[in-house]
């Protein structure tokens, strides 16, 4: 699957579930779940015990809500970000969502998940 070739249509209906399953994954604190579409790279850098502290001390990680809209997708070398308007559903205003997603051999993995 050659990812760049893709639609922004087509992204976006691979990124969504993604998106979706860090989202809920977040929510309940679930390591496994949270992880599952990660990159080797990402999951070096995302050890269990430092994403519990960012659980415990982000109240925006753990209330998401599962409603998003996307923004748009952003392409750039051979990774494609998708930027999702995200909110929460303890906290006032909305956020910033981004997932990176790029190929490790020939599945697609999550290569930067963040909010702001």
């Amino acid at each position: 699957m050659d990812l760049m070739e893709k639609s922004d249509e087509e992204i976006i209906k691979i990124a969504t579930p993604i998106w979706s399953n860090l989202v809920k994954s977040s929510n309940i604190k679930d390591y496994g779940g949270f992880t599952k579409d990660f990159s080797s790279q990402m999951l070096y850098g995302a050890n269990e015990v430092e994403l519990g502290k960012q659980w415990a001390s982000n109240k925006l990680l753990t209330s998401l809500s599962e409603q998003q809209e996307v923004l748009g997708c952003i392409r750039r070398d051979k990774f494609i970000t998708v930027l999702y308007k995200q909110k929460s559903n303890t906290l006032a205003g909305e956020f910033l969502g981004r997932l990176v997603l790029g190929m490790e051999g020939d599945m697609v993995k999550v290569f930067g998940a963040t909010i702001y």
